[in-house]
């Protein structure tokens, strides 16, 4: 190899190490930051919610000072770094490393904590309720992902400060995803597919017992069945609504039409 040819491949080396952030800057004003240093000025770029700077000096820590005190640290700061930054991603992959490489940390309880956060904050999205939004298109994937977190964190650390906001957390999350079987429920009743429907409402009866959105799942069993011919399941499922909502507006239907089953008159 000649001499040019071996001069430009140091070029190009060169060239990829510095985009890659490998070199060492002379201007970089933290080359000479200890351990300490680094860490207070991330805390006070978190506080300032610079948080992709703060991230950068998190990175630095961990690169710089691997194994002292500050390390691991800085790792669970990061993912609450892009947490906040609205990063899901980065702040799932940030977090599920720190769960892997200390699995027995003393707030390894915050990581699953924060987990479940991040999938419950991302999930905002598709509980927002947009009126007329085709419902059946929506993926309640991060709801799951965040109640399974939060389920992980009461059975692995039961007594964690986290635990009591974590099983708050997943009453909603337990509702939420009810409510959105039941809003697909109707959704299919809407354009009479029976069969779905029903298939949806006893989905989300099985799957969330308690739920106050099986109160409508009821019903639109009941209404599926009735307009499906299925006699017998309709009339099983209105007993079960009549013993269970005794007083659920759902079954006074119009008062001037008493000769009209209830279940005739509430309409989809």
């Amino acid at each position: 190899m000649g001499l040019i040819a071996r001069y430009s491949l140091a070029v190009i080396f060169g060239v990829l190490l510095a985009a890659c952030g490998l070199l060492p800057e002379s201007d970089d004003e933290t080359r000479n930051w200890s351990a300490q240093k680094l860490y207070t000025e991330a805390k006070s770029e978190m506080d300032a919610r610079n948080y992709e700077q703060a991230v950068k000096y998190y990175q630095k820590l961990e690169a710089r000072y691997p194994y002292g005190r500050y390390a691991q640290q800085a790792q669970i700061e990061i993912a609450y770094a892009y947490y906040k930054d609205a990063d899901q991603a980065q702040a799932l992959g940030a977090v599920e490393r720190f769960i892997k490489l200390h699995p027995n940390h003393p707030n390894v309880d915050y990581a699953y904590y924060l987990r479940g956060l991040i999938n419950f904050n991302g999930d905002l999205g598709w509980l927002g309720y947009i009126s007329g939004q085709d419902l059946s298109e929506r993926d309640p994937k991060a709801a799951r992902e965040s109640f399974d977190a939060f389920k992980d964190l009461v059975a692995r650390f039961p007594k964690s400060r986290y635990a009591p906001d974590s099983v708050d957390r997943m009453k909603y999350l337990v509702n939420a995803l009810a409510s959105h079987e039941i809003h697909v429920a109707r959704y299919y009743m809407r354009r009479r597919a029976h069969v779905a429907a029903a298939n949806r409402a006893q989905f989300a009866l099985k799957t969330y017992p308690q739920a106050p959105a099986n109160e409508e799942g009821l019903v639109i069993l009941v209404k599926a069945y009735d307009e499906m011919g299925m006699k017998d399941l309709r009339d099983d499922a209105e007993r079960v609504l009549k013993r269970n909502y005794p007083d659920s507006p759902y079954l006074k239907g119009d008062p001037h039409r008493d000769k009209v089953p209830w279940w005739q008159i509430w309409n989809y």
